[in-house]
């Protein structure tokens, strides 16, 4: 009998040692750094579970011992967590359970797009379309359409999109960089109208849109915004046409080559502030906060005119004589 006992002792002793040689194993099996030399970019697909990740992690050979991770995963279910769906760096010095984590995590692989000052809408359309990892669900669709998607009150999408530089990653579409776009612009819009200048020339928040999207095509030096405003408000409250050629260009739309005639200048298009009085109808580019600024806070001052240095800045005249002098000197390089 006492021989049995002792039997039996020994083999428990001998299994209770092997389940806990095979714990510490298994335990260094969870510790052990991923398979990887250099980082890896993973994704984890839409509806895919636990157990369908760890199979294609192991295929993939990320991990050498997927048999860890589908224990743990009976015998300590909490321990578990749900993935999220996305794109994640994946890291030499991760062991199983950290790229879990991470799986499981907000660190999402980012991705960025910028949408310059003073581009137009269908500039920045463009480029949604062609972002990389986006989904594109307005790529088909016409302004009109896209408004409506984003619920938005305006009918016009010109000057609406506040240009900047936006975060996304795996999972989001153009929609939600438009309707993020749109709402910082309504709220930048408020800001600035709310701290308007008295005596403006216009009455309307979206007046003052328009007026910011004219400054922002006509320089993109910052200390010259407010006096352009200036110039355009002195213009207006004496019924002096504003004569701006971006105007001009933005009527043409596509037929635009890159060059101005005589002509072009003369033509009647709704845009064409040569030829209409006050602002234009709508917006003609998408104008950052500095041109929102600077249109409800002009220069005061006493120019009527500006001409373009061709180094980017602009000479400002207070009679047409000098205007003509200037443009004698750098448009047509008579001095």
């Amino acid at each position: 009998m006492k021989r049995i006992i002792t039997a039996l002792i020994v083999l428990i002793m001998l299994g209770l040692a092997g389940a806990a040689g095979g714990y510490a194993y298994w335990k260094s099996r969870l510790a052990e750094p991923l398979a990887l030399t250099e980082p890896l970019l993973y994704q984890v697909p839409a509806g895919a579970g636990f157990n369908q990740v760890v199979a294609d992690l192991g295929r993939r050979g990320v991990i050498a011992d997927p048999w860890a991770l589908r224990v743990l995963a009976r015998v300590a279910p909490d321990q578990v967590p749900a993935l999220r769906v996305g794109e994640y760096r994946l890291t030499p010095d991760m062991n199983s359970r950290d790229m879990m984590a991470l799986l499981a995590s907000n660190e999402v692989v980012t991705y960025s797009l910028t949408v310059p000052e003073g581009w137009t809408f269908a500039q920045m359309r463009g480029l949604l379309d062609s972002a990389k990892k986006l989904e594109h669900l307005t790529a088909d669709m016409s302004n009109a359409e896209v408004m409506a998607l984003l619920d938005a009150d305006q009918d016009h999408p010109e000057g609406w999109f506040f240009p900047d530089t936006y975060q996304y990653h795996l999972g989001m579409s153009d929609a939600d960089i438009l309707r993020q776009s749109h709402q910082r612009m309504e709220k930048m819009l408020e800001a600035a109208w709310a701290d308007r200048a008295d005596g403006l020339t216009f009455d309307t928040p979206y007046e003052a849109l328009i007026m910011a999207s004219l400054i922002e095509r006509e320089t993109g030096a910052p200390d010259e915004r407010r006096e352009i405003a200036g110039v355009f408000k002195r213009r207006m409250k004496r019924g002096m046409r504003l004569q701006t050629d971006p105007t001009v260009i933005y009527g043409m739309g596509s037929r635009y080559d890159g060059n101005i005639t005589h002509a072009d200048l003369k033509e009647k298009t709704p845009y064409n502030t040569y030829v209409i009085d006050g602002l234009p109808p709508t917006p003609i580019a998408l104008p950052g906060s500095a041109a929102l600024e600077a249109a409800v806070n002009p220069l005061p001052g006493n120019t009527l005119y500006f001409v373009a240095r061709g180094d980017g800045s602009h000479h400002f005249s207070r009679s047409l004589r000098e205007h003509n002098n200037a443009v004698n000197r750098f448009i047509r390089g008579n001095d």
